[in-house]
């Protein structure tokens, strides 16, 4: 030590030098989070409020010299180390870097930089997903392996990485997803919707994204915020869709702000989670959201029950909890140029937020779109989430797409039962003409299966014509349309249904080990080929028609085991026959006389080939027959 300083005596330049890191270090560490981390100028509201988080924070008072910004209103928390200081920004404000000074009581200072930047887009560029749109969900974990030496992360939690264990984490992450866009783009699909990729710093499970540490950083096991844009810029420049799985529902329990929270409501049940008390579940019974009669008990336990033990219940009905989550949605809308947001659990957060969160993003970005997930299987309650839809209480969510999971489950139902008059194909004919009910059906997001249930194949016995008749209906319906990734090599849980890590497992190629590569169809068996390559022609074939995005919807009620589906848009007409005969069955033509095709040709969507609709048709095998009057 006496040999370092003397060494510094004689050398001013180190002292001044170690002086100054001394004092940057010394200043860093006076703040831990600023909330949102940037911003851009020229959003239609002038409004943003900062999180800023450090020790003590909260006596200091924040200064900014810049022109065009300034502090509107300075609000400090429960916690001594949060302040949240409300800011405007002039419309004629210019892009750049400027500190806030934090002033303390005893006369010292410190600063932090702040950056507004400038769009890289006008809001009305935002285009987002709609019916001629078809969504391939990811999980990233069990995709694609691009890069393994950030399999492992040794600031986390949990640092192992277990292919055998259905409930580890595997390994897949964002350059797995960049290296195979050319597979899914092939495939026919125009939008991918990966499950969330920020940081899941929890002690298992972390895999599925959905308990979320940090609202602002990409989970360092999937990569890093410039991969996370390089996928957004990539797709882009195909024409390829990013949709974004966000949370406004709940966090992670090992959250940082877990550990000391700025207010006393930032939570729900929060007195209980601080005393280590026990906290109540969610009930689970969405229809409280629209029930008339329903006691106020069992709202409450609906919307500020904790989803499960491991994730803490966010209280939106804090304004600064609000403000938090409408601020931190757009920041990820700017920084990666989002086209849609999926939110998970909608109808579990607080209903009156929800709609002025919907409408808050909305108005910021008018051609965008977001789709809510509301896991009820009657059409009353997914339609009552839409924007537009009256009701008698007068709520408006602003939110333009649900997910149909009531007509997910009449097809599933349709096709493993029996043809009768009430069973069979009637669910399907019968659920679509529900769609009296919804302001818009084709604003509806379709599929057959997702990340939260069983696989289709599975769900359907592993019938390969069944579930081929489940994926063209699904393609061809007036519907935003959605599927889950393996579904085009009949990937299955049929071993363990209902368990969630199976459901989720490796797709074949996505690690270099792999001994069948289904990315480029080596090692697939004949039947993976073949559903890969129907799904692949069917869905190439939807991406250009006109017919089936935004045309006339025509069907017609199912005798002896057929059932008619038709989009028609000018001179395109495109046939979907569903049969479940396994002997020939011969059709009479006649009955479908309004369609106007007699005398025309019509080719085989899948096989090329064609045929001349006349009076009767020979349908020879179990399965769908698509047929397109275009060439």
């Amino acid at each position: 030590m006496r040999k370092l300083s003397k060494e510094l005596v004689n050398n001013k330049q180190t002292i001044f030098s170690m002086v100054l890191l001394f004092f940057s270090l010394n200043l860093s560490a006076q703040i831990t989070h600023v909330e949102p981390p940037n911003w851009w100028v020229g959003f239609e509201s002038s409004e943003l409020q900062l999180l800023v988080k450090g020790p003590e924070i909260g006596s200091a008072i924040p200064e900014i010299n810049y022109p065009g910004v300034s502090i509107s209103e300075v609000h400090q928390a429960h916690s001594s180390n949060y302040l949240f200081v409300d800011l405007i920004i002039d419309a004629s404000t210019v892009a750049g870097t400027f500190d806030i000074v934090f002033r303390r009581t005893d006369g010292t200072s410190f600063e932090c930089a702040y950056e507004l930047k400038t769009r890289l887009k006008k809001a009305e560029d935002y285009i987002g997903f709609n019916s001629s749109d078809a969504m391939y969900l990811i999980t990233p974990d069990r995709f694609s392996n691009g890069n393994i030496k950030n399999d492992i992360d040794t600031d986390l939690r949990e640092q192992r990485v277990d292919r055998s264990d259905n409930y580890a984490r595997h390994g897949g992450d964002i350059r797995g997803i960049i290296n195979h866009l050319d597979y899914i783009e092939n495939l026919g699909f125009t939008a991918i919707w990966p499950t969330p990729m920020l940081t899941n710093d929890m002690n298992s499970s972390s895999y599925h994204g959905y308990a979320m540490t940090d609202f602002y950083e990409v989970d360092p096991r999937f990569g890093t915020l410039q991969d996370y844009k390089e996928l957004a810029q990539k797709m882009e420049s195909r024409g390829l869709k990013l949709i974004m799985d966000m949370v406004a529902n709940h966090c992670g329990s090992e959250h940082w702000w877990m550990k000391d929270l700025p207010f006393n409501d930032w939570v729900n049940q929060q007195e209980t989670f601080k005393t280590e008390g026990t906290l109540r579940n969610s009930n689970h019974r969405r229809t409280t959201n629209q029930d008339a009669y329903a006691s106020a008990v069992d709202k409450k336990d609906m919307t500020e029950g904790w989803f499960v033990p491991s994730m803490p219940d966010l209280n939106q009905r804090n304004p600064f909890m609000a403000k938090y989550i409408i601020q931190n949605n757009i920041w990820w809308i700017e920084t990666l140029g989002l086209a849609g947001i999926r939110q998970d659990t909608y109808p579990y957060s607080d209903k009156k937020f929800m709609s002025t969160w919907a409408a808050a993003i909305m108005s910021e970005y008018p051609n965008f779109n977001i789709v809510g997930e509301e896991w009820s299987t009657n059409p009353l309650l997914v339609r009552y989430w839409q924007a537009g839809t009256p009701n008698k209480e007068g709520y408006e969510s602003h939110l333009k797409s649900t997910m149909d999971f009531p007509m997910q489950q009449n097809i599933i139902s349709a096709l493993n039962e029996n043809e009768d008059w009430a069973t069979g194909f009637v669910k399907m004919y019968e659920g679509l003409a529900m769609d009296f009910a919804y302001t818009t059906p084709e604003d509806i997001l379709i599929f057959t299966d997702n990340h939260d249930m069983d696989r289709v194949f599975t769900q359907l016995h592993e019938n390969i014509a069944n579930t081929k008749m489940a994926l063209s209906y699904i393609f061809l319906m007036p519907r935003i349309v959605q599927m889950y990734y393996g579904t085009e090599i009949l990937m299955q849980n049929t071993a363990q249904p209902d368990d969630h890590g199976l459901i989720r497992s490796d797709f074949p190629g996505g690690w270099q080990d792999d001994t069948v590569n289904a990315f480029i169809g080596s090692g697939l068996s004949d039947d993976q080929a073949k559903m890969q390559d129907f799904v692949s022609k069917v869905l190439n074939y939807r991406k250009k028609s006109k017919a089936i995005h935004d045309g006339k919807t025509v069907h017609f009620a199912p005798e002896d085991g057929v059932y008619i589906l038709c989009r028609i848009q000018d001179t395109e007409t495109v046939v979907l026959i569903l049969n479940k005969n396994e002997d020939v069955k011969d059709l009479d033509l006649a009955h479908y006389k309004e369609l106007n095709l007699e005398g025309k040709t019509l080719k085989n969507v899948v096989t090329g080939t064609t045929l001349e609709w006349g009076e009767r048709l020979k349908l020879t095998e179990k399965g769908p027959l698509l047929l397109t009057t275009k060439h």
